[in-house]
């Protein structure tokens, strides 16, 4: 029987092959025609294009099998050649403000190769379980006729696409998906709440609190997206341990959630969200404590003159959260100077040159705990979003959990360092908001993971 079913996301859009992306309507979409090499979920792995691997040599070598009988939507045997040319390409590209791919630094001293029975070989000098990280994170496709990646080996096919709407066939099936672009979040909550589609995603991205329709449902999730504020650990005041536990215990995150956030967020207590590797027990946040603030600063010489610098957008409402966290510092004597930039390219791009004021509104959005502490917080890797945090202890931690190649291994190696982050922070932990997709009443089948991928049953 034919069943047609609906999808309202923010945008609709087929990124180049080898552009990754974090965005969760360009995932969501990707995920329903593409697959991931692995999946991920929750911090583990589970077969995607790969069906089974194994790791030998201490972690240094690497086989990934491909699943037999894998076909591209266009009827193309998949082959290891296909995934070893689109791994080549994605290790030569660039982000979407032209800055280079951390990949490649990632696996600069990794050889890939074709091995037996249509599988992967990955090898490498120094363990590399951080591999499976990324795997989660490539999605394999062909360009279509116009030169667009989506033909795929996902469940669905794409019949018909342009900015606007996507119209997709289930593999094997009669099931159609449409899937419309709805820029607005009001817009959004509109068409479901008045059945004009089955599912809208993205509602906590509307400007007022939203009026839940009682005859709907609705998923939620916290995303794996940390909210947080880059503490400039390159100078003075943030270069102390104690300026940046005081900026942490200042800042009233609770009452950000609720001003803010309408609720639709959780506190952060350390560089990763409750859904990242390692974070299985969650360290506890720093408590919110305005005379502790006061007295670490005491201690330093007394409050602070700072400059707070802030985007527009990405992450969403950031302006705003510029406001309370102003008038948090300025409550215990800090002189605060907020610079909105309006050039969100050109914003992390002077946040990739180290060009952030003291303190930085900016969003953590990979999934995978390695990638945040390799590009964001390694004092020995200095990616390009680290911003000087060095603690030999924190780069102890974090270089023995790069090692573990164990699953069991990594985990607890992972919280170790997490741990400790969390009681020394290098950023100002804000929030992970909360993801909220509508449904219609009657509607069924969907669900959202950790990252706000929909999925559809």
């Amino acid at each position: 029987m034919r069943v047609v079913r609906s999808i309202a996301l923010e945008k609709l859009l087929f990124l180049p092959a080898t552009r990754v992306t974090d965005d969760v309507s360009v995932l969501t979409l990707k995920s329903l025609v593409l697959e991931p090499l692995l999946n991920w979920n929750r911090g583990r792995y589970a077969p995607g294009l790969f069906d089974r691997w194994s790791g030998s040599n201490g972690g240094r070598s690497w086989e990934f099998r491909i699943r037999e009988g894998a076909i591209f939507h266009d009827g193309t045997p998949c082959r290891a050649e296909h995934v070893l040319s689109f791994i080549e390409d994605v290790l030569g590209s660039t982000d979407m403000f032209g800055m280079k791919w951390a990949y490649a630094r990632y696996f600069a001293s990794t050889r890939f190769t074709a091995g037996p029975h249509n599988s992967v070989r990955v090898e490498d000098p120094q363990p590399i379980a951080h591999v499976q990280d990324i795997f989660c994170e490539f999605y394999l496709s062909r360009p279509d006729p116009a030169g667009a990646p989506t033909i795929g080996t996902g469940p669905w096919r794409v019949c018909a696409h342009d900015p606007e709407h996507v119209e997709l066939q289930r593999i094997g099936g009669e099931d159609w998906l449409l899937l419309t672009a709805l820029r607005d979040a009001e817009r959004r909550l509109d068409a479901v709440l008045t059945g004009q589609v089955d599912v809208a995603m993205n509602l906590e991205r509307a400007d007022q609190p939203l009026a839940r329709n009682p005859d709907g449902s609705w998923l939620s999730v916290v995303s794996t997206m940390s909210v947080t504020g880059y503490l400039n650990c390159l100078r003075p005041p943030f270069s102390d341990e104690r300026a940046r536990q005081a900026v942490n215990v200042a800042v009233d995150v609770q009452a950000l959630v609720r001003e803010v956030y309408h609720e639709l967020a959780e506190p952060a207590s350390t560089v990763v969200s409750p859904a990242h590797l390692g974070m299985g027990e969650p360290p506890p946040r720093l408590a919110h404590d305005r005379d502790k603030a006061r007295r670490l600063m005491d201690e330093l010489g007394g409050p602070a003159e700072i400059v707070l610098r802030t985007p527009t957008f990405m992450p969403e409402k950031a302006p705003a959260m510029a406001a309370v966290i102003a008038s948090d510092l300025e409550r215990i004597g800090w002189t605060v100077t907020v610079d909105v930039e309006e050039d969100r390219p050109h914003y992390a791009r002077q946040i990739g040159q180290r060009q952030m004021g003291d303190i930085a509104i900016f969003d953590s959005s990979p999934h995978s705990t390695f990638r945040i502490l390799s590009d964001k917080v390694s004092s020995r890797v200095q990616g390009t979003w680290w911003q000087g945090y060095d603690d030999a202890k924190a780069e102890r931690l974090i270089a023995k959990a790069f090692a573990a190649h164990d699953d069991r291994v990594r985990e607890v190696t992972y919280r170790e360092a997490l741990r400790y982050l969390a009681a020394t922070p290098p950023w100002l932990y804000l929030v992970h908001p909360v993801l909220l997709a509508g449904i219609a009443p009657g509607a069924g089948g969907f669900h959202l993971d950790s990252r706000g991928v929909l999925g559809v049953v």
